[in-house]
């Protein structure tokens, strides 16, 4: 890939998945990484214990890398759930969880939140959830605001009946959320599933690169690592610069072998932040 001045962030829900949850931050440092970010650590658990929020807080001090980015909790991500903040029987669980995430960023220094919208739901009508949904990104948004941080909105594919599903699907609600007031919230552009959706991802970025606030990449077909597919990753990554991005790309994909193997397309000076 192109020598871009982007900077690459590991993401250790993804990645590094030959050691448990705690001990990936200490591996992407040895892998040359100086930047992570993670979903929420805890699937089952809006607000886990002290003691379990305090340990993975010490394992990223002590691996001696930045958290660049968290998920809110989403519910179990690896399962059924694509996000609750949306949804009336469960909305209050991201309630919960807000002052738990943000207090996170605050220990670590993190500026980014992804907020995942959720599926549809039965016995609820779109506009009911849809709704809710900005109810809740404003509770968030009012919370980031103390730590200057964002809020990231994101489009996403799959076979769960998620609604945001372009790049324009994902930017309304961020405009839904601006006209509103709370100006920390951006468009979380993960190229993998916009093109997974079909999504035009040229007119995407060129439609909303100035909302971009946080990148995520996977090659396309299959979610693995850059030139594992089809996605010019190089040529949008380059067109996301030139247009004025200069935040954080995720490396958010599923290695075909080991991670290890699966970073030889990105040379160790680019892991660094610093470079």
């Amino acid at each position: 890939m192109t020598d871009h001045s982007l900077r690459y962030a590991a993401n250790c829900s993804m990645l590094f998945t030959e050691v448990p949850l705690l001990q990936r931050p200490v591996a992407a440092k040895a892998a040359g990484f100086d930047a992570v970010e993670l979903w929420w650590p805890w699937p089952q658990e809006p607000v886990p214990a002290d003691r379990d929020v305090d340990a993975f807080v010490r394992a990223v001090r002590d691996a001696g890398v930045q958290l660049v980015g968290l998920n809110f909790f989403a519910g179990d991500l690896a399962g059924p759930d694509c996000g609750v903040l949306s949804l009336p029987a469960r909305a209050q669980e991201f309630r919960e969880n807000i002052d738990v995430t943000i207090g996170i960023g605050e220990r670590l220094g993190t500026r980014a939140f992804n907020a995942l919208f959720g599926n549809r739901v039965e016995g609820s009508t779109v506009q009911e959830q849809d709704d809710l949904g900005a109810e809740s990104l404003a509770l968030a948004a009012s919370a980031a605001e103390r730590l200057d941080a964002t809020v990231l909105i994101e489009a996403v594919s799959g076979p769960k009946p998620y609604p945001l599903r372009t790049a324009d699907d994902a930017v309304a609600v961020v405009d839904r959320l601006r006209a509103a007031g709370h100006r920390n919230v951006g468009f979380l552009c993960d190229l993998f599933h916009l093109a997974n959706n079909g999504d035009d991802v040229d007119k995407a970025i060129a439609a909303h690169a100035e909302t971009v606030a946080h990148v995520q990449i996977a090659d396309w077909p299959g979610r693995g690592e850059p030139g594992t597919g089809d996605l010019d990753l190089d040529r949008h990554l380059t067109d996301l610069q030139r247009a004025g991005y200069d935040g954080w790309v995720g490396l958010e994909y599923t290695p075909t072998t080991t991670t290890q193997e699966s970073l030889r397309w990105l040379p160790q000076d680019r892991r660094r932040s610093s470079s």
